[in-house]
């Protein structure tokens, strides 16, 4: 009886964790590319690109924890 409950508690709270690390690491990204944008406005494009690509891996952390979840 206890046993179901555990590994339910424990599913939500890996997903939980994973969301709040997504979530993190999306902000991080976002800060460090408005700074590096402030320090060199040419590249602003290469930066975007590079930033989108890196919120995506971050984003699919969030992904891979609600897939494996069940």
């Amino acid at each position: 009886m206890l046993t179901p409950m555990l590994a339910e508690v424990s599913g939500n709270l890996h997903v939980g964790l994973a969301a709040l690390g997504g979530a993190l690491g999306v902000g991080f990204i976002g800060m460090k590319a408005s700074e590096a944008v402030g320090r060199n406005p040419g590249a602003a494009t290469p930066i975007l690109v590079q930033s989108i690509l890196a919120i995506a891996f971050a984003e699919a952390i969030v992904f891979y924890a609600l897939f494996l979840v069940k």
